[in-house]
C-alpha cells in the first residue's frame, strides 16, 4: 500500500503520460508539424517544378489550416485542462518551423526579394535569439512570458505569410496584394524587433549574474 501511495504521489503513471501526449490539443499541435514539409512542397512544385499556380492555393489551404490549430490547441488545452510538456515544448516550435520554413521558400521563389529580404531576416534572427534565451533561462528556472504585443506579432506573421504564399495565384485575382503581404511582413519584422528587445530586457538580468 505504501509503494502504491509513493508512486501515485510520485507523478502521472506511464498511461496517464501516453494518454495526455494522444490528447486532441496535442494531436493539433502534431498536426501543424505535418503540414510544414506539405506547404515547401507545394511551393517547391509550384516554383522548382513548375506545377502550376493552383498549387499555391492548396500551400495556403494547408498553411491557414495550419495556423489554425494555433489558436485552438492552446484554447482546449487550457479549456479541458489537458496541458502537457510536450504541448508546451511543441507549440512554439511548430509556429516557428511554419513560418521560418514559408519565409524560405518565399525567399527562394522571389516572392520575397531586395530589401524585404532583410524582415525576414529580423524575423528569422529574432525567432532563433528568442529561443536561445528561453532555453538558457529555462535552465535556470526563469519564466519569460508571452506579452500581449508578442501575440499580436505572431498573428500578423501569420497573416502576412499568408498573403505572401498567393504569390503570382493571388496577384492574378487581386493586383498589388503582394506588395499588401510585403507590408505587413515589414510591420510585422518592426514588431519582432520590439517585442524581442522586450524579452532581452526580461532576461538580461540573469545573463549578467556571475556564475
Amino acid at each position: 500500500m505504501a509503494d502504491a501511495a509513493m508512486r501515485s504521489s510520485s507523478g502521472p503513471s506511464p498511461v496517464a503520460t501516453r494518454g495526455h501526449a494522444l490528447s486532441l490539443p496535442n494531436l493539433l499541435t502534431y498536426s501543424r508539424c505535418v503540414a510544414v514539409p506539405l506547404v515547401a512542397a507545394c511551393l517547391f512544385w509550384s516554383d522548382v517544378l513548375a506545377g502550376g499556380q493552383w498549387l499555391r492555393w492548396v500551400a495556403l489551404a494547408l498553411y491557414v489550416a495550419a495556423a489554425i490549430t494555433d489558436f485552438f490547441d492552446g484554447y482546449l488545452a487550457r479549456a479541458w485542462s489537458q496541458q502537457s510538456a510536450i504541448g508546451r515544448m511543441l507549440d512554439p516550435i511548430a509556429d516557428k518551423l511554419l513560418v521560418s520554413t514559408c519565409l524560405l521558400m518565399l525567399a527562394s521563389d522571389g516572392t520575397i526579394r531586395g530589401w524585404s529580404l532583410w524582415a525576414a531576416i529580423v524575423i528569422l534572427c529574432r525567432e532563433i535569439l528568442v529561443s536561445g534565451l528561453r532555453e538558457f533561462l529555462a535552465e535556470l528556472r526563469v519564466s519569460v512570458p508571452v506579452s500581449r504585443l508578442a501575440k499580436w506579432k505572431t498573428t500578423l506573421q501569420l497573416v502576412a505569410v499568408g498573403v505572401l504564399i498567393t504569390g503570382p495565384a493571388g496577384e492574378a485575382v487581386l493586383p498589388g496584394v503582394s506588395l499588401v503581404g510585403l507590408t505587413l511582413l515589414w510591420v510585422s519584422a518592426v514588431l519582432t524587433l520590439y517585442t524581442g528587445y522586450d524579452y532581452f530586457r526580461a532576461g538580461a538580468r540573469h545573463l549578467v549574474e556571475e556564475p
